[in-house]
């Protein structure tokens, strides 16, 4: 079980250290196609740039030449034909609005993210021929009503939360030097890798954008742990590596509308707020709602009872100010099943905690799901 542990952990760490901003996720696909491939039976990349790895009911080669050729068609529409388990691979990220004359880049979000849940210092701009470090930041402290950008920011003075409008980013480059790296409006902008790993804090670990990696991982996991169990699933399983989901769903609702299947469950962090009566120190996170959409009662219900089974303590949650891949799709009437699986994490869309064995029984839950 240690060894699983640390193999779970290097792998995420790795994830983490991997930039992935909204619709430029190729280097977190990457990674996960290299993890996914030797345990599928098939696995490809589709239109919206999701990455699907493919377990057949059944396993007879006959089968999976036939699923191969019939997906995305009318097999998308056979009842109970299939389950597609989804975690997303874009993180909240930046957008360079503009480039100044003096080189500095001013910022808009991808994703709902504030300057104050990620701080102040390194970015990493991926400009379309380099990549550049470069520091975010707001300017000094210790100006006066002279610099009302930043004296409208201080708690006792003009008392107004941080926002993109109020910082930007030094570069240190002239015009030509950003021009010449592939510097431009729509560049995407990241939270530097030095931010980006993982701390331990007694049994848990923290770190930036757990959120969707841990989940992530998790799936990973669970494909290798079901082609271990040496049993095929109940149904054929499409998993799915989704784009976009942190701007709208857009991957996973294209892979709900276009793979088979009536059923689309999402993994994802899940608050642990007093409000949904959940805690970072509870078991896995079943949703039954969120903002978007009413997850169907039977799959909560049977991931509450595989998660009480395994002694877990799962945690039911109607959720606000919430969305998933799942959600999105339901929503939308692109599935007419979705479900909600979240590991439990303080601190979502900031620097998030988790236990350090919640990635290794979401995927275990997974596993038992499917089977």
């Amino acid at each position: 079980m240690a060894d699983h542990h640390e193999s779970t952990r290097a792998l995420l760490q790795e994830l983490l250290w991997t930039y992935g901003p909204c619709g430029q996720e190729e280097a977190v696909r990457a990674v996960c196609a290299r993890e996914l491939q030797p345990v599928v039976d098939d696995m490809w990349t589709d239109d919206a740039g999701n990455l699907i790895g493919y377990f057949a009911a059944d396993g007879s080669s006959a089968n999976i030449a036939e699923r191969r050729h019939r997906h995305g068609s009318a097999a998308a529409t056979e009842p109970g034909s299939a389950t597609r388990v989804l975690a997303h691979m874009d993180e909240l990220s930046m957008l360079v609005k503009r480039v100044e004359p003096d080189g500095t880049l001013h910022l808009t979000q991808l994703g709902t993210m504030y300057p104050g849940n990620f701080g102040l210092g390194p970015v990493a701009v991926l400009g379309d021929h380099d990549t550049l470090t470069a520091v975010l930041t707001l300017g000094s402290e210790h100006t006066t009503k002279e610099s009302p950008r930043i004296w409208e920011t201080k708690p006792d003075r003009g008392d107004r939360s941080l926002d993109w409008h109020h910082v930007y980013v030094f570069t240190g480059l002239t015009c030509e030097q950003l021009a010449a790296a592939g510097v431009h409006a729509g560049t995407r902008v990241c939270v530097e890798r030095s931010k980006r790993t993982l701390v331990d804090a007694g049994n848990y670990v923290g770190s930036y954008f757990l959120d969707d990696r841990a989940a992530v991982t998790a799936l990973l996991r669970a494909a290798r742990l079901l082609r271990e169990r040496e049993q095929r699933p109940a149904r054929d399983v499409y998993f799915v590596f989704t784009t976009n989901e942190e701007i709208g769903g857009v991957g996973g609702s294209y892979a709900s509308r276009t793979l088979p299947g009536t059923l689309t469950l999402a993994l994802e962090v899940g608050p642990t707020e007093r409000e949904y009566g959940t805690t970072v120190a509870g078991g896995p996170i079943v949703g039954y709602s969120d903002a978007l959409c009413v997850y169907d009662k039977d799959v909560a219900d049977r991931l509450m009872k595989i998660a009480t089974d395994r002694g877990h303590k799962p945690q039911p949650a109607a959720l606000g100010a919430f969305m998933s891949d799942a959600s999105h799709a339901k929503a939308n009437g692109l599935t007419p099943r979705a479900g909600l699986l979240c590991l439990p994490t303080l601190s979502t869309h900031g620097f998030e905690v988790m236990a350090r064995s919640a990635v290794d029984d979401m995927a275990a839950i997974v596993v038992d799901f499917l089977l």
